[in-house]
């Protein structure tokens, strides 16, 4: 496993934090259990438990949709913003694949961008700048002025 984290964000630098998880189950509460640990010196006024349930929820799909016929990787960072909280997951699966689902009450899987969609203000899918996907989420007023 390995991360970085940003301790002395500066106008050049947003980013927080970032961590890189192989793609396998131990993973998703790896990623809780660092963000939480390396968000809390920045003492965000969200809600840290519902972030790091939607870095699960993105880093749960990450795995299990990222595609390569290479090694790969997962990889998280987070980025103030203003007084905005950002978080992006990165697969190398294919960007048009990322879509909003209405799973029927017995089905066993497709909630997860919809805990996404209903705790963050804003989300998006797209091409990621390391190739493959990127899913980010935006939660308003982390850091209130």
């Amino acid at each position: 496993m390995a991360y970085t984290i940003d301790r002395y964000p500066c106008g050049d630098s947003p980013r927080l934090g970032a961590m890189t998880l192989y793609p396998e189950p131990e993973s998703v509460p790896r990623a809780r259990r660092w963000f939480r640990k390396f968000i809390a010196p920045y003492d965000p006024a969200c809600s840290v438990d519902d972030c790091a349930l939607m870095i699960s929820e993105l880093v749960t799909n990450a795995i299990r949709y990222g595609k390569s016929d290479e090694p790969w990787l997962v990889r998280v960072e987070w980025y103030r913003e203003g007084d905005s909280l950002r978080v992006d997951v990165h697969n190398p699966g294919f960007p048009a694949n990322v879509r909003l689902r209405h799973p029927e009450a017995d089905d066993a899987h497709g909630r997860g961008l919809l805990l996404v969609d209903s705790l963050a203000d804003s989300w998006r899918s797209g091409p990621s700048c390391f190739g493959g996907t990127v899913v980010s989420f935006v939660v308003a007023d982390a850091w209130p002025a």
